[in-house]
C-alpha cells in the first residue's frame, strides 16, 4: 500500500506549479506484549526501526522487519504519526498479512518507521527522525518514502525481509533509494485488512524487500501461500533469458548514465529487448498524473478526520487537504481512465512479457539543510516511475544494478509484469542478478 502519495494534485505538476493556490497547498506539506512507543520522538540508532525488539538466540533465523502501519497484535500501530502513538491503543489481532509469518515463528524484529501515514515520498519523519540512507556520504540522502524504515533496516542488516507498503511506489522508491530488492503486488492479491489505508480500492498493496532476489521470494513466501513452488516452476520454464521478451520504455529527463546501466543490465541478462513507442510514453505519463489524483486524494479520503489533530505534522494537514481538493476536481475523471489504461498494458503484454525502465530518473537526492520538504516532496514525486503501475494494479519489481561514475553505487531497474506475475517477475529479477553477479 503504502506511498507516496502525498501528491497531491500532483495530477498535473507543470501547471499546478503555476498556479498560486494550489502551489501554496503543496509547499506546506511536500505523495506479544502491549507496548507503547517511547514518545521522546526519536527513533534509536540508524531510525529504521520505530519499536525494535532484538532476534532470539535459537529461535527462527528469518529476521522480518513489518511497516509500522501493519497491525500486531499488543503493539500501538502509529503510521508514523506522533498523534497516533500517543492516542492509538495497542491493535487488537494482527493484519491478515501477517498471518503466514506467524505460523512459521518468524523472528519479528521491529516496526519499521515510515513517512507520517505513508504519504512523503521522500521517508522524512520529523518526529520519529528520518531513517540514514546507507549510501550517505558526505551529503544526506533521502531514503526513499513511505517504507523508509523498512528499506533502511535491509540494507542496514537488521532485518533479512521487510513488508512494506505501495500505494503510489512506496516499496520501489525507497528500494531504489537505498539498493534493495522491492516488490509491488498484484492489487487485491494480498489482504491489506489491518494496514492503515490510504487508496485501498485502487491502489494500495503490501510488497516484500530484501537485499538480493532469492531473500524477497522468502518475504512473498510469507505473503502468499505456496508461493515458493511457483517461483521455482517459472525458474524451471524459464531458466535463461533469451526467451523473455523486454519491453523498453525510455522516458524524458531521465539521467543518461541510469537509462546506460538499465541497458547494459538487459543486455548482460541477455534477454530479447523490444523498443516501445513514444505513443505508450506518453500514455504512461498520462497514467502517472491520473495514479498521483487517486493517491493524492487518498489522503483526503483516509486521513481527513486527522486534519485539525494536534500531534499530526503542518505538511502532513495541508496534504489532507491537498487530497480534498483533488477529490472535488479530478478524482473522477481519473478513475473513469482506468480502464483505458489497463487495456493499453494488456495490449503491450501481448508482444512482450514485461516492460522496463528506471525506478526513479536520477540518483537519491539530497535532503535540503534548510529542511524545504515541501519543494523536496514535489521532486521526488516527478522524479519516480512508479504511480502508472499503481493505476493499473499491476505487480512491479525494483532491483539494484551497479552506476558507473557516480558518488552512488547503484540505481534501480524496475521491470513490470501483467497481473499475477509475480514469480515470472522474480525469476526475470534472478535472471539480471545473476548477468552481473552478485
Amino acid at each position: 500500500m503504502p506511498v507516496q502519495i502525498l501528491t497531491g494534485v500532483l495530477v498535473n505538476l507543470r501547471s499546478l506549479w503555476r498556479s498560486v493556490v494550489l502551489g501554496t497547498a503543496f509547499l506546506a506539506f511536500f505523495s506479544g506484549c502491549s507496548f507503547l512507543p517511547g514518545l521522546s520522538g526519536r527513533a534509536p540508532g540508524n531510525r529504521a526501526f520505530i519499536t525494535y525488539w532484538p532476534p532470539v538466540k535459537g529461535g527462527n533465523p528469518l529476521r522480518l522487519a513489518v511497516k509500522d502501519n501493519i497491525d500486531m497484535k499488543g503493539v500501538v500501530t502509529t503510521a508514523g504519526s506522533e498523534y497516533l502513538a500517543r492516542n492509538s491503543p495497542p491493535a487488537v489481532k494482527d493484519a491478515s498479512c501477517l498471518a503466514i509469518a506467524r505460523q512459521r515463528k518468524v523472528q519479528i524484529v521491529g516496526k519499521a518507521n515510515l513517512s507520517e501515514f505513508a504519504v512523503a515520498p521522500s521517508g522524512f519523519n520529523e518526529y520519529f527522525g528520518t531513517p540514514v540512507n546507507p549510501f550517505n556520504g558526505w551529503r544526506s540522502l533521502i531514503p526513499g518514502g513511505s517504507s523508509c524504515g523498512s528499506a533502511v533496516a535491509v540494507a542496514s542488516g537488521l532485518a533479512d525481509v521487510a513488508f512494506g507498503t505501495d500505494t503510489a511506489g512506496s516499496v520501489r522508491v525507497p528500494a531504489a533509494c537505498c539498493g534493495i530488492v522491492g516488490l509491488k503486488t498484484t492489487h487485491g492479491l494480498i489482504p491489506i485488512d489491518g494496514v492503515v489505508p490510504i487508496e485501498p480500492e485502487h491502489l494500495d498493496t503490501i510488497g516484500p524487500m530484501a537485499k538480493d532476489i532469492a531473500r524477497t521470494v522468502q518475504g512473498m513466501d510469507l505473503l502468499q501461500r505456496g508461493f515458493a513452488a511457483r517461483y521455482a516452476a517459472e525458474v524451471a520454464a524459464k531458466p535463461r533469458a533469451k526467451n523473455i521478451r523486454i519491453g523498453r520504455v525510455t522516458l524524458e529527463d531521465t539521467d543518461p548514465k541510469i537509462e546506460q546501466a538499465v541497458d547494459q543490465a538487459l543486455a548482460r541478462a541477455g534477454f530479447q529487448v523490444v523498443p516501445l513507442d513514444d505513443a505508450f510514453s506518453r500514455k504512461w505519463e498520462q497514467a502517472k498524473k491520473d495514479g498521483n489524483t487517486l493517491a493524492a486524494a487518498g489522503a483526503w479520503i483516509s486521513d481527513r478526520q486527522y486534519r485539525y489533530k494536534i500531534g499530526v505534522s503542518r505538511r502532513t494537514k495541508s496534504a489532507i487537504l491537498a487530497g480534498r481538493l483533488a477529490v472535488s476536481t479530478k478524482y473522477s475523471a481519473a478513475v473513469a481512465r482506468q480502464g483505458t489504461w489497463q487495456n493499453t498494458l494488456r495490449d503491450v503484454f501481448k508482444n512482450v512479457d514485461f516492460i522496463a525502465l528506471p525506478t526513479i530518473r536520477s540518483t537519491p537526492p539530497s535532503i535540503p539543510p534548510n529542511l524545504k520538504i515541501g519543494i523536496l516532496e514535489m521532486h521526488v514525486l516527478d522524479l519516480q516511475n512508479t504511480v502508472a503501475v499503481n493505476f493499473a494494479g499491476n505487480p512491479a519489481l525494483a532491483m539494484p544494478i551497479p552506476l558507473q561514475h557516480s558518488s552512488v553505487p547503484k540505481t534501480s531497474l524496475q521491470l513490470i509484469g501483467p497481473r499475477l506475475s509475480e514469480a515470472g517477475l522474480l525469476n526475470a529479477g534472478r535472471l539480471v542478478e545473476g548477468g552481473w553477479g552478485k
